[in-house]
C-alpha cells in the first residue's frame, strides 16, 4: 500500500498529532501560568499598598474628617503616578476623590465613575488611554466607623506583553519543533514500517506457493527483529511440514497402491477363468483378505500418527511397570518362536497412557521379531534414574547401522528396501513409537544391543519409585522447618 494511507504516513501523522497536542498543552499551561503568576503578584502588591495607606495615610485614634483629608493628601503627594508607579485613589465621605493622578478622577467624567464605583476587593477596569487596570478597593476605619476608602490600581499592560511574548515564542519554537518532530516521525515510521512491508511482500509470495523467501532481519534484538525471526521460523516449519506432508502423501499412496495392485491382479486372474475352481477362489480370497488386512493396519497406523498431536491422544494414569511389562511380554510369546526375556524392572509406577505405551513397545518387539530368526533373543528391560524411566527392547539380530539409527524412526522408512513385504510392514511401527514417546514428553533412540543386535530405547518422565511420596509431599519434606517457639 502506498500514498497517505500507508502505515508510515499514518504513524507520522499520529506522531505529529501527539506533538501538536503536547506543544499545545504546554503552551496553554505556560501561557496561563505566566499570566496567573503575574496577576497574583500584582494582587499581592496592590493589597500591600492599600494596607500601607491604611497604616500611614490616616491618623490613628479618632481623627476628624479634616485631619484625615490633610493626612491623605500628604500621603498621596509623596506617591506620584509614574509609568512604574501605582494609581492611588482615596475617597472621603462627602468630598471629591484624591489621587496621585487627578486627571483620572475629574468629577463627572466616565473614567472617574469607573475608578470610584467598583465594589470592595479586586476588579478590572479598562480605560481608553491607559488600558486595562487591576484595582483593589478597601475601606479604612477608625474608631469603629469608616473614615476613607482607598483604591490602588496597576496597569495590566506588562502582563499582556508577557503573555504575547510567550505566544510568539511558542509559535516560533512550536512550529520549528513540530516540523522537526514530523520529519523524525516520518523517518521512524518508515524505519518501522520497512520490515513490515518486506514481510507483506514475502507473505504474498508465500500465499502464491513459494515458501523459500526469508525475512533475515538484521540489527538490534528489538520487537521488529523478534517478529521477523518468528516469521522466518514459521516459514521454516511450514516448509518442513509441507515437505513432510508431500512425502507422507507420496509414501502413503505408494503403500496403498501395492495391495490394491495385488487385489486387482488376483481378481483379473480369477475373472479370466471361465469356470474357476473352488481352490482358486479360496486362494484368491485368502490373498485378498491378507492385503485388505494389511491396508487396514496401514490406515490405522496413519490415523495414530495423524492424532499424535491432539490433546486427547493420551489418557494418563499410573502404570505399575512390573506387571505391565510381564503382561506385554507374555502376550508376545505366542506370536513367534523367539526366546523372550524379561530383564530387570524397577519397582515403581510411571504416569503414562498404558494403551499407547503398550502399542509403542509392541511395535518395538514386533520389529525385533522381524529381524531375528527362530530361537533368537528378544529382551524387554527397564531402568530408572530420578523421575525418569528407560524402557528398552533388545535383540541379537543384525542390528541397525549407525548411519540409519536416526532415519529408522521416519515414516515408511525401511533399512532394506528389497526385503519382501511378507516379512516387513509399511515402515510405520517405529514412527508410531516415536510419536507416542514424544506425546508423553519423552524421547526414543536406537543403539547397539549388548547381544550384538539392535537396542531401541524409550525414555519417559513421570516415574516414581514404589513407596516414594508424591512430588508435592517431597517438596514439603525438603522445605525448611519453621520453629513454633517464635
Amino acid at each position: 500500500m502506498s500514498g497517505f494511507r500507508s502505515l508510515r504516513w499514518r504513524l507520522a501523522a499520529l506522531i505529529g498529532a501527539v506533538m501538536v497536542l503536547s506543544v499545545g498543552a504546554t503552551y496553554v499551561a505556560v501561557y496561563r501560568g505566566t499570566g496567573t503568576q503575574l496577576r497574583d503578584q500584582i494582587d499581592r502588591e496592590l493589597r500591600a499598598d492599600a494596607e500601607a495607606f491604611g497604616r500611614a495615610g490616616v491618623p490613628a485614634g479618632n481623627p476628624s474628617q479634616q485631619d484625615v483629608d490633610l493626612a491623605a493628601r500628604h500621603y498621596i503627594a509623596t506617591q506620584p503616578f509614574r509609568a512604574s508607579a501605582r494609581l492611588l485613589i482615596v475617597t472621603l465621605p462627602g468630598r471629591p476623590p484624591i489621587s496621585n493622578e487627578p486627571e483620572l478622577v475629574v468629577a463627572g467624567s466616565p473614567r472617574a465613575r469607573d475608578l470610584i464605583s467598583p465594589r470592595d476587593g479586586y476588579s478590572n477596569v479598562s480605560l481608553a488611554d491607559i488600558g486595562a487596570l487591576r484595582l483593589y478597593r478597601a475601606a479604612v476605619t477608625r474608631g469603629g466607623h469608616e473614615v476613607a476608602t482607598v483604591a490602588v490600581g496597576e496597569s495590566l499592560t506588562p502582563v499582556k506583553r508577557a503573555e504575547d511574548q510567550v505566544a510568539r515564542t511558542f509559535l516560533l519554537a512550536g512550529s520549528l519543533t513540530l516540523a522537526i518532530g514530523l520529519l523524525a516521525g516520518y523517518l521512524v515510521a518508515a524505519r518501522t514500517a520497512g520490515p513490515l512491508r518486506r514481510m507483506a511482500r514475502i507473505a504474498a509470495r508465500v500465499d502464491a506457493g513459494d515458501l523459500s523467501p526469508r525475512m533475515a532481519q538484521k540489527g538490534p534484538r528489538d520487537e521488529v527483529r523478534a517478529l521477523a525471526d518468528s516469521f522466518d521460523l514459521m516459514l521454516e516449519r511450514l516448509e518442513d511440514a509441507f515437505a513432510r506432508q508431500r512425502a507422507f502423501s507420496s509414501d502413503a499412496s505408494h503403500e496403498l497402491r501395492t495391495p490394491l495392485t495385488v487385489i486387482r491382479g488376483q481378481l483379473e486372474v480369477l475373472a479370466r477363468q471361465r469356470e474357476p475352481s473352488a481352490e482358486d477362489v479360496r486362494r484368491v480370497e485368502r490373498l485378498v483378505r491378507i492385503e485388505i488386512l494389511r491396508m487396514e493396519r496401514l490406515v490405522d497406523d496413519l490415523l495414530v500418527l495423524a492424532r499424535a498431536d491432539e490433546r486427547e491422544f493420551l489418557r494418563l494414569r499410573l502404570v505399575d511397570l512390573g506387571p505391565f511389562a510381564d503382561e506385554l511380554l507374555e502376550g508376545a510369546r505366542p506370536t513367534a518362536e523367539r526366546r523372550f526375556d524379561l530383564g530387570p524392572m524397577p519397582d515403581g509406577v510411571v504416569d503414562a497412557d498404558p494403551d499407547r505405551l503398550a502399542q509403542a513397545l509392541r511395535n518395538l518387539i514386533r520389529n525385533a521379531i522381524e529381524y531375528t530368526s527362530d530361537g533368537g533373543l528378544v529382551r524387554l528391560t527397564a531402568s530408572a534414574s530420578g523421575d525418569r524411566v528407560t524402557l528398552a527392547v533388545e535383540d541379537d539380530g543384525p542390528g541397525i547401522p549407525p548411519d540409519s539409527r536416526e532415519r529408522v524412526f521416519d515414516r515408511f522408512h525401511r533399512m532394506d528396501s528389497a526385503r519382501q513385504r511378507v516379512r516387513g510392514g509399511a515402515g510405520l511401527g517405529l514412527a508410531i513409537a516415536r510419536a507416542i514417546a514424544e506425546a508423553h514428553g519423552g524421547t526414543i533412540y536406537a543403539e547397539e544391543s549388548p547381544e550384538g543386535g539392535a537396542r531401541v530405547v524409550i525414555e519417559l518422565p513421570g516415574f516414581r519409585a514404589t513407596g516414594a511420596p508424591p512430588p508435592s509431599a517431597q517438596a514439603a519434606a525438603q522445605a525448611p522447618a519453621v520453629s513454633s517457639s517464635a
